[in-house]
């Protein structure tokens, strides 16, 4: 497999550098097409910076983060962010901005919220819909982009129950259908890391303390061998 992500000595580090906050501690990982990768730990161990890092959206204070040339990624968040406009217009506007002519840019925002189930909506305002209608609305707008690598910081945490199934069959598909996307994707939730993952990869205080395939973080023998912080985690008795 292809290697998507190569972090080396990765370390992100935020305020004056006389008090500066370290977000990421000399991460070195590889990412390769085809995985399904969690990142699992507490609040502030570094998730979501990981995230960022590996989209481009801030820059390591020391160490590299290469991606694959010309890879196509995009980022969904705990929260969307929606305009106040219309379901079809929101996922359109990623496309024109993209460059595709904005009568086509319509026209593939419709095939979009066809395939997260949501044609119906095109015309309602994206802010009116609920939690998990606009979770769909924005799994739809990272799909027309026809990613190669999907991030997902949290992206069922608000939702009820319902709509928390529904996003994550969506992941599924995404992940093991004809996109066969790369996912990379921050929980809190086990039983979702159990069900979407691959490889497990768990944080403390912005350090890659495991990196584990899932079966073996969850059930081996190893985790409590050699990684105590993290199967202490995992048992609930780790905050």
């Amino acid at each position: 497999m292809s290697v998507v992500f190569d972090l080396h000595g990765a370390s992100v580090h935020f305020g004056q550098p006389a008090r500066a906050v370290r977000a990421l501690s000399d991460v070195s990982l590889q990412i390769h097409a085809g995985e399904r990768v969690a990142l699992v730990g507490a609040n502030g161990c570094g998730k979501s910076t990981l995230l960022r890092l590996l989209h481009g959206l801030i820059s390591p204070t020391e160490g590299q983060v290469q991606s694959e040339p010309g890879l196509r990624q995009a980022m969904l968040f705990q929260k969307p962010h929606l305009m106040r406009q219309s379901v079809q217009t929101n996922i359109a506007l990623g496309l024109w901005l993209r460059g595709t002519p904005w009568k086509q840019a319509k026209l593939q925002a419709l095939a979009a919220l066809a395939r997260v189930g949501l044609p119906a909506l095109a015309q309602r305002s994206a802010r009116q819909l609920s939690g998990g209608q606009q979770q769909r609305v924005a799994m739809a707008r990272a799909w027309a982009l026809q990613p190669q690598v999907l991030l997902l910081d949290e992206p069922t945490a608000s939702l009820d129950p319902h709509a928390k199934r529904e996003v994550e069959s969506l992941i599924e598909e995404f992940a093991s259908g004809t996109e066969a996307m790369t996912l990379v994707f921050a929980s809190h939730n086990l039983g979702q890391v159990k069900r979407l993952a691959s490889r497990v990869i768990y944080l403390e205080q912005g350090q890659v303390l495991a990196d584990l395939p899932v079966h073996d973080f969850f059930s081996g023998p190893l985790l409590q061998q050699q990684y105590p912080a993290a199967h202490l985690f995992v048992k609930g008795e780790l905050v």
